[in-house]
């Protein structure tokens, strides 16, 4: 571990905007998972009336239709249309202002929304736990995304295969603050409420380290396109990732990725729903869970993802996840515990956070700044939710015949995942060294 933290040290005495990288990440990442149990907790709640709004509540019942039956269903089908909703404003953003504006304007919204929340909250407003679940969803997937893709345009590519596992790191350790504050802060505080506060002033430093960096970026580099606008169309996102053969396989990866993620969600939903009555309980449950999973994740980018990726590139970063999370289908197929779910579902999270995501985001230094930021964003949003909704609705019909069948639907899933993964691989052995 001392030797872990020689070596950074020295690449950040080379590369002073490692530091920062770091410390950027490492505060959104703080910032998201002081939120997601409070977002976990609304998912899981087996009384529709704290979720959602009672009027939608009561027009579904007038219907026929238990909507706490469809908690999850509902609240993906809900994040899928905002995310498709969101893709033209988004494009349009990144298409017509310069990095240095836009990604503050981005941040800068988030924080106001975050300030709202925290009055919805503290009023317990009807329907605050839907618009929030899908809120936090949305500020997840378009934020990180938007700050690898920022990591990919101030770094080469042989630069990110050095440093990526560093910054990773940062956001692990983000990630595992941020669980033990939403602990501390509830059991003090007695509400949920003030983590909107504490999450929307990490979000006001994470716009200081990106003007930092910017400043770092437009130094290094001789030339303007760094910090010039992108232009191009609102669509063009959706369009580069069906032209492109990388983008195209990262999309496919990413479709099966979600999908062994969100059956096991969906079973792990499903047993909190069943021992948690309290939202406050709740939230305390996923805060544990996310508690294991940085501290494997953490353990994994301090050990391995550097060394590998630097030694043997995306290949392994892409399949030892893959192949894990195949052997842990196989294992529930036979074995469909509680705890094993649990297990198999902080192995995956693990091992995407760790090995599968560094890998993904190193293969953007590779493509065009339209690509990084447009095509990426639509992959990270728009087809991430996609997946979600699709295999919700997906869980929800194999349920209805048990948890095996569930499984082994899963196993399937992850066997494509596999595939996909090997065919990244291949595309991106056939793609030259040079850097767009």
């Amino acid at each position: 571990m001392f030797d872990k933290l020689v070596q950074f040290r020295e690449h950040g005495r080379q590369t002073p905007a490692l530091l920062w990288s770091f410390l950027y990440f490492f505060l959104l990442l703080t910032a998201y998972y002081l939120l997601r149990p409070v977002r976990e907790a609304m998912g899981s709640s087996a009384n529709a009336m704290d979720v959602f709004p009672g009027a939608m509540v009561d027009w579904f019942a007038s219907h026929g239709i238990a909507l706490a039956d469809y908690t999850l269903q509902a609240l993906f089908t809900g994040t899928f249309l905002a995310m498709i909703l969101l893709q033209p404003l988004y494009g349009a953003l990144v298409g017509n202002l310069p990095r240095r504006r836009f990604l503050p304007v981005i941040y800068g919204v988030f924080i106001l929304c975050l300030l709202g929340f925290y009055s919805l909250f503290e009023q317990k407003t009807d329907g605050r736990g839907a618009l929030f679940f899908i809120w936090l969803a949305v500020f997840n997937l378009f934020a990180v995304s938007v700050f690898w893709s920022f990591m990919a345009d101030i770094y080469s590519d042989a630069e990110a295969r050095t440093l990526y596992g560093y910054i990773a790191a940062g956001g692990t350790i983000g990630g595992f603050l941020g669980p033990i504050l939403a602990q501390i802060l509830i059991n003090v505080l007695g509400s949920i409420a003030p983590l909107m506060l504490v999450s929307a002033f990490l979000l006001g430093l994470c716009c200081l380290c990106i003007h930092v960096l910017g400043r770092w970026a437009d130094r290094q580099r001789a030339d303007s396109l760094k910090s010039a606008v992108i232009g191009g169309s609102m669509w063009a996102g959706m369009k580069l990732v069906w032209q492109t053969p990388l983008l195209r396989a990262l999309a496919g990866f990413m479709i099966f990725g979600v999908g062994v993620g969100t059956l096991l969600y969906n079973e792990q939903a499903a047993i909190a729903k069943a021992f948690f009555t309290d939202e406050q309980a709740r939230t305390q449950f996923f805060s544990r869970i996310d508690l294991i999973i940085n501290a494997v994740t953490l353990f994994i980018q301090v050990f391995l993802t550097r060394t590998l990726l630097r030694r043997f590139g995306v290949a392994p970063m892409l399949l030892i996840p893959a192949f894990a999370i195949l052997l842990g289908y196989a294992a529930l197929c036979a074995a469909p515990v509680p705890l094993l779910v649990a297990a198999v579902q902080i192995a995956t999270r693990a091992g995407e956070f760790s090995l599968s995501k560094p890998a993904r985001e190193t293969l953007y230094t590779r493509v065009d700044r339209e690509s990084r930021y447009k095509a990426k964003a639509f992959i990270d949003t728009a087809v991430y939710r996609g997946g979600d909704l699709t295999f919700s609705w997906v869980h929800k019909g194999l349920a209805a015949a048990g948890s095996t069948v569930v499984f082994a639907g899963g196993f399937l899933v992850a066997a494509l995942m596999c595939l996909n993964a090997w065919r990244v691989i291949q595309i991106e052995k056939r793609m030259g060294r040079d850097i767009p």
